[in-house]
């Protein structure tokens, strides 16, 4: 078993895996040249669709996305 002086340093500092992980990604993307910086940036944008249920059927959806609405 690992002790607590061998646990990883993103778990020291607070943060989890997932938190750290976007962290190198995005460090990661913001080294990489032009076009593939821009490629690289546009593939990691979320776009989905929310729909409520009522009476057995969905509800118009909503489109949410991670991008700034102009």
């Amino acid at each position: 078993m690992a002790s607590n002086a061998a646990a990883p340093f993103w778990r020291a500092a607070g943060m989890t895996y997932i938190t750290y992980s976007n962290i190198c990604a995005n460090l990661v993307r913001n080294c990489l040249k032009e076009p593939y910086k821009t490629e690289a940036i546009s593939r990691e944008r979320v776009h989905f669709a929310v729909s409520k249920w009522a009476e057995g059927k969905p509800e118009k959806p909503t489109v949410r996305t991670d991008t700034p609405e102009a």
